[in-house]
C-alpha cells in the first residue's frame, strides 16, 4: 500500500451537483435556482400552507358551527342486537366488557343501550346510559339495569 493508491471507502463519496462554481460547471450564474422570485434569493424558506400567493386552503374553506370539546360520545347499542347475542351465547349478563369481546363496542367506549327492537329474555344488562324505552323494556323483560358512572 502507498500513498498513491489510498481511497476512499466505496459508498463514503457521495457524487453532489456543485452549484455557483463558474459558467463552465454548467451550474453557474443562477445556480439552478431560475430567475428572479423569492426562491431564487437567499435565506428563503416557505411558511407551512403558503401556496405561492394564493388564498391559502384553511383560509379558503368555510368557517362555521361549533364542536363542543367537552362533548361524551356514547356508542349505541340496540335491544334487538343484545337479544341475537342472548340467543348466540345464551347469556344471563350483559356487561361491556362482554360487548367488547363480541366485538360490538371497542376498549374505551362508552356504551348507551337504545330501545330499538325488543328483549324476550331477563337479563341484567350493566352500561354507561339506558334510554328510557330500553330500560322500560329490560324492566317489562324480567331484566335488570344498573348504570355505570
Amino acid at each position: 500500500m502507498n500513498l498513491n493508491s489510498l481511497k476512499p471507502a466505496k459508498g463514503s463519496i457521495k457524487q453532489r451537483k456543485r452549484v455557483g462554481r463558474g459558467e463552465g460547471s454548467g451550474h453557474g450564474g443562477t445556480s439552478t435556482r431560475g430567475h428572479k422570485g423569492a426562491k431564487s434569493r437567499s435565506g428563503y424558506k416557505s411558511k407551512i400552507g403558503f401556496e405561492g400567493g394564493q388564498m391559502p386552503l384553511q383560509r379558503r374553506v368555510p368557517k362555521f358551527g361549533f364542536t363542543n370539546p367537552n362533548r361524551v360520545e356514547y356508542k349505541g347499542i340496540n335491544l334487538d342486537t343484545l337479544q341475537e347475542l342472548i340467543d348466540r351465547k345464551s347469556l344471563k349478563e350483559i356487561t361491556p366488557a362482554l360487548l367488547e369481546e363480541n366485538g360490538l363496542v371497542q376498549k374505551k367506549d362508552l356504551v348507551k343501550i337504545l330501545g330499538r327492537g325488543e328483549l324476550k329474555t331477563g337479563v341484567k344488562v350493566t352500561a354507561h346510559k339506558f334510554s328510557a324505552s330500553a330500560q322500560a323494556a329490560i324492566d317489562a323483560a324480567g331484566g335488570s339495569t344498573e348504570a355505570i358512572s
